[in-house]
């Protein structure tokens, strides 16, 4: 079985960039490109060639190192269809549905806008890995900016389909903050109590908190639990559209 070899590394004030390679064909990608230095780093420090840079949205935290590393190693960027006149430098707009090949590994696409209108999410199944960008944060969501929180729900719910072992990597370290937060919305809950406390501990030895799992997200993600009748109690809204709870949800945060 081929390996997919990942690297993770802190870039702008609370980024994550990320590197995915596959030695046996000699390709290795950026998912997204927060700043061009940092990626180029990262890459030196590991002696990786850049070959593609995968961008799941337009933001510029997202997209700002696009044409320096273009233009330094002539890689291929691909892109979310939905908002490619935004994607600077894209090479190929992809969607719902595509896959496409890097190396051995094949890649699967998912739509799940809300963050930004057309953000996608790259899934490569034989690796059990997925790069969620900021659809989706460790014990968090992304800000419904572009879309309304029936998308955003939607997108999630994509998410929340995939097989529990996938790794999850996001665009921000928002863990410690995102915990505090979901102890109000559901402080009864014991896996995100010893949740809590981990992060705590990872962040004060200055560690990461991700990747995270799509299994431990259902257990300790408020925005991936509207269903919980404790939840729904808890904010006067039992029986409610599971969609119109996770946006009470989103609409406490952003107000915290």
């Amino acid at each position: 079985m081929p390996k997919l070899e990942i690297h993770q590394f802190p870039c702008l004030s609370d980024n994550f960039g990320v590197l995915i390679r596959d030695a046996d064909q000699g390709v290795a990608a950026s998912i997204d490109a927060p700043d061009a230095k940092a990626v180029a780093a990262a890459l030196a420090s590991k002696g990786w060639h850049l070959t593609h840079i995968l961008t799941t949205h337009h933001h510029a935290d997202h997209t700002g190192g696009n044409l320096a590393l273009k233009a330094e190693t002539n890689c291929t960027i691909i892109g979310p269809r939905g908002e490619a006149a935004k994607i600077p430098g894209i090479d190929r707009q992809v969607a719902e549905g595509d896959t496409f090949k890097f190396g051995s590994f094949e890649v699967r696409v998912l739509d799940t806008p809300g963050h930004t209108a057309g953000h996608i999410t790259y899934w490569i199944p034989s690796a059990d890995v997925a790069f969620v960008g900021d659809t989706l944060f460790a014990i968090g969501c992304g800000r419904v900016i572009e879309g309304n929180a029936q998308m955003m729900w939607q997108s999630l719910q994509k998410l929340m389909a995939l097989p529990p072992q996938t790794s999850v990597y996001c665009g921000h370290e928002y863990t410690q903050s995102n915990a505090k937060f979901a102890l109000t919305i559901e402080p009864e809950n014991a896996a995100l109590q010893k949740r809590a406390k981990e992060v705590d501990s990872l962040r004060a030895a200055g560690k990461a908190t991700l990747p995270t799992t799509i299994g431990l997200e259902l257990e300790t993600n408020p925005f991936l639990r509207p269903a919980i009748p404790a939840i729904q109690q808890r904010l006067g809204m039992a029986g409610k559209p599971e969609w119109q709870i996770f946006g009470e949800i989103r609409e406490r945060k952003n107000r915290g």
